[in-house]
């Protein structure tokens, strides 16, 4: 599979997840002090930092020239679109800090060696922070789902002010457009 073939999703033959409230109890919440390493060989504390921080999650992002992880994946609502999602936030990351978003960080349960390359290979302005022990997700009881043996965080975006998460945008889809949700509900709230 290709970098265009990763990017280039025709949604409506993709089945959409459905809003099973599993990430209704978040807005509200307090980040705990947990740190995950980050792409940028960094360990981030989310909830040390001030200011609004964009988090968006995603089960796994696609490595060109590898198989799916199971041969279905695609069929598995909210499975497919890591890579355009990750992508948008990419091609919309100076309009979000423009917005007020101070931080902006991908997140999911890769580690951080695989996230690492991705994230060169797609030139992310922004780090990912690998929750491969599920140090965040299990306290913040995020929504997930298990794949191939895998627990994967179900794709969700947070907007956290001040350690304590203000919104949330759950389910995501199509998730290309993700980022410009997220674009737009900053641009109405500013800070």
């Amino acid at each position: 599979m290709n970098p265009r073939n990763l990017l280039e999703v025709d949604w409506s033959k993709i089945p959409a997840p459905s809003d099973d409230g599993a990430a209704a109890h978040l807005v509200g919440m307090t980040i705990p002090p947990i740190s995950l390493i980050a792409t940028d060989d960094t360990s981030v504390t989310l909830s040390a930092l001030r200011g609004r921080t964009v988090v968006f999650a995603y089960p796994r992002t696609g490595e060109p020239g590898k198989i799916a992880l199971v041969d279905d994946w695609d069929m598995i609502p909210g499975a497919r679109g890591c890579t355009p999602q990750t992508c948008a936030f990419r091609d919309l990351f100076a309009e979000l800090k423009a917005a007020g978003a101070k931080q902006v960080f991908g997140l999911s349960t890769q580690d951080n060696a695989y996230q690492t390359e991705m994230a060169s290979r797609l030139h992310l302005p922004f780090p990912v922070l690998s929750d491969e022990k599920l140090a965040l997700t299990r306290p913040l009881n995020l929504p997930t789902m298990q794949v191939a043996g895998l627990t994967m965080i179900r794709r969700l975006a947070l907007i956290v002010d001040d350690a304590r998460i203000s919104h949330v945008f759950y389910p995501v889809f199509p998730p290309d457009r993700n980022a410009a949700d997220v674009l737009a509900w900053l641009q109405e709230n500013p800070v």
